[in-house]
């Protein structure tokens, strides 16, 4: 049974050592008052919020591999917390990368946009750095993790830029990357993967605020 905390074990699943693929449930405290949320691995599942264990195990059927990600358990955390539900995104992550990134990015402060804002509702420490036609952040989110975010004008799409942007976020971040990327969005998926982002999990995280 894993008895760190949650740093302690995305730190192990970057590393290529995830949870057990024992059909298990892991319980861990919430990093933060902000971070809370539910990870799904290969046959294991890690839920990470301040409830009472008895109150998880009552709502998730023993053998039941789908349960933890399920809208009955998910809304019940939701109400259970006073949060909100978001999206399932899969989760991926990438090594750091040396030498200069592979556009001519430079680096902004007090962006109006919509991404950047969003970033800045979920992340720490966050930065930012426009190419024409897009933009890429970096920032700590759950449980201190760096991860990245990028958006391409419609005008610009189709031709490669969104790879170049992800793949700078290797080189701009001091260690591993984190990315979550709507599973629907194929394009988004298909571009993580050629940056050498490599799919670990599930993700869902709970906001106090509406998601923009």
């Amino acid at each position: 049974m894993f008895t760190g905390s949650l740093a302690e074990l995305l730190a192990g699943v970057q590393a290529g050592r995830p949870p057990a693929a024992d059909g298990g449930l892991t319980l861990l405290a919430q990093p933060s008052p902000r971070d809370l949320g539910v990870f799904a691995f290969t046959a294991h599942h890690v839920v990470f919020a301040d409830v009472e264990a008895s109150w998880v195990l009552d709502r998730i059927p023993a053998g039941d591999l789908n349960a933890p990600l399920s809208p009955p358990f998910l809304q019940a955390l939701a109400e259970r917390t006073g949060r909100q539900v978001g999206s399932i995104d899969m989760l991926a992550v990438a090594p750091p990368a040396t030498g200069a990134p592979p556009l001519p990015l430079r680096e902004i402060a007090g962006s109006a946009h919509a991404r950047v804002a969003r970033a800045f509702q979920y992340r720490d420490a966050v930065r930012v750095w426009a190419v024409e036609g897009g933009l890429v952040t970096v920032g700590r989110g759950v449980a201190g993790r760096w991860e990245v975010a990028v958006e391409v004008e419609p005008a610009h799409r189709g031709r490669g830029l969104g790879r170049l942007l992800v793949e700078s976020a290797r080189h701009l971040a001091p260690g591993p990357i984190w990315a979550q990327v709507a599973p629907g969005n194929a394009a988004s998926v298909r571009t993580f993967l050629a940056a050498g982002y490599v799919p670990v999990g599930a993700e869902v995280l709970f906001t106090s605020f509406t998601p923009g």
